[in-house]
């Protein structure tokens, strides 16, 4: 059998407004395709019931997290609806290190954070197919009043307006298809030729002595 090694993983940032269906999708893309995790980000929000902390977030008291700032822990950091969220920049490099590709799931802020101190990230950005669409995803959810929707859909268009920064493009209109142009960029990135003279790099001297 050729021996293969395992280069670093490659590392995403995705980002989307809510009720775009970001979460559903990359639920799914680490369901379907092996060697990808996501990054679970430190917040000072409070836990919703279904949640467990240290597999959804990392949940922490402000006093904490203003703590980890000052040391430097984190990798970004933001505020979104009045919580503040931020990844561990340890913990992310070990993941990368054990081969896999890591998906950070951050908005616009702290994509560019993220970007600016790490410019090997490949970002993504996911966009709903129509303000309408969107809209009624919220509204279906049944889990925020009215005035809470409006206010979603106004940081959405803030949100929305970044767009044009990220590397990839994918709008989630179906939801098959969306998931599939998802895949076939973690996959393209995978073949790349530098990728790939690492993760073969026995194969290769065969070929070339």
């Amino acid at each position: 059998m050729t021996k293969t090694s395992s280069p670093k993983g490659n590392l995403y940032v995705v980002s989307a407004p809510s009720g775009a269906g970001k979460t559903s999708l990359l639920k799914r893309l680490i369901e379907d395709l092996p060697g990808v995790v996501t990054s679970v980000s430190h917040t000072t929000r409070i836990k919703r019931e279904a949640e467990v902390d240290g597999v959804d977030y990392h949940f922490v008291d402000m006093t904490t997290f203003e703590a980890m700032v000052q040391q430097g822990d984190f990798l970004e950091n933001a505020q979104v609806f009045g919580n503040f969220y931020g990844t561990s920049l340890s913990q992310l490099e070990k993941q990368l290190a054990e081969g896999n590709d890591v998906i950070l799931e951050i908005d616009w802020q702290g994509a560019r954070q993220v970007s600016q101190k790490l410019q090997e990230t490949r970002s993504i950005f996911i966009l709903p197919p129509s303000k309408e669409a969107l809209l009624q995803r919220l509204q279906s959810r049944g889990q925020d009043d009215e005035s809470t929707i409006q206010s979603r859909m106004n940081e959405a268009q803030n949100e929305m307006s970044h767009y044009a920064e990220y590397d990839y493009l994918v709008i989630n209109d179906d939801f098959e298809i969306a998931m599939a142009d998802l895949k076939s960029i973690l996959l393209a990135e995978r073949q790349k030729t530098e990728t790939q003279k690492q993760k073969n790099a026995h194969l290769l001297s065969n070929l070339f002595d």
